[in-house]
């Protein structure tokens, strides 16, 4: 089991041992932190470094995942601060999305190049991991949202007003800058992996007096960052290591370019 902390979630556990990675490409993000939650073992990564070192459109995520499996990590929940193009989503707000849009522009997002290995992605979240994450969330007095689109933009900079109107206007409810290529990376490894946004800020195109900045967003993410890891460590407790599901036959009837790491594990 893996949690990836998002802006400002920098440390999960206590008492932690710390795991350098060597991957084919390249460094992880930081060292992998294994720890124990109610007798289990979890790991943690920073997504952007312990230091925030990363922006998103920097971020190694094929070194970041691959690090995970190879730790023997299945299972992996991932905060992330998101906007909001709902204004009913007010900042605060937590919501476990069902669907994503790419719309990165530079980001290498596949393991595979070669060969036929087209991994199904209809649905990019794992439905027994968003079940667990809305189940044990509420149990303990959170209020998340069912569902949503999560549109994925290659940042750094924030959406112009137009972006934030046309985004809105598809239907889509999220915009975040580090949702892909990590959840199409997590499914070509066959692991179980689920997002869980926090809204930091309404986006630009929603209110049309306000432009979301930084230190807004940042300011938001702090304030909440424990809030949700006493939720993620909740839901960590309770979640089977039994994956009744279609994420570990993602890769089934393929035959893979690269050997997968910890297949023993």
């Amino acid at each position: 089991m893996a949690v990836i902390g998002g802006s400002g979630f920098y440390a999960f556990l206590d008492d932690v041992t710390d795991v350098d990675v060597d991957t084919p490409y390249g460094a992880a993000s930081a060292p992998v932190s294994i720890g124990t939650l109610d007798g289990r073992a979890v790991a943690f990564l920073p997504r952007h470094g312990r230091d925030h070192t990363y922006p998103a459109h920097r971020v190694n995520y094929r070194a970041n995942m691959w690090a995970l499996r190879s730790v023997g990590v299945r299972q992996v929940l991932a905060p992330c601060a998101v906007g909001s193009l709902r204004p009913e989503l007010g900042p605060g707000a937590l919501v476990v999305p069902d669907q994503l849009v790419d719309r990165t522009t530079g980001r290498v997002q596949t393991y595979y190049e070669s060969g036929a290995c087209h991994v199904g992605f209809a649905d990019p979240y794992c439905a027994r991991l968003r079940r667990q994450l809305l189940d044990s969330g509420r149990a303990h007095g959170e209020e998340l949202v069912d569902g949503g689109a999560m549109v994925v933009i290659e940042g750094p900079r924030f959406s112009t007003r137009a972006e934030s109107q046309w985004y809105a206007a598809q239907g889509w409810s999220l915009v975040n800058m580090t949702g892909h290529p990590e959840a199409v990376l997590a499914r070509e490894l066959a692991l179980c992996y689920a997002a869980v946004a926090l809204v930091t800020d309404l986006d630009a195109g929603v209110d049309a007096d306000h432009a979301v900045d930084q230190a807004e967003v940042f300011a938001v993410f702090a304030a909440n960052t424990e809030r949700l890891r006493t939720m993620l460590r909740d839901v960590v407790s309770e979640l089977s290591s039994e994956r009744g599901c279609a994420c570990p036959h993602a890769l089934d009837g393929m035959s893979l370019p690269v050997d997968l790491p910890g297949e023993s594990a």
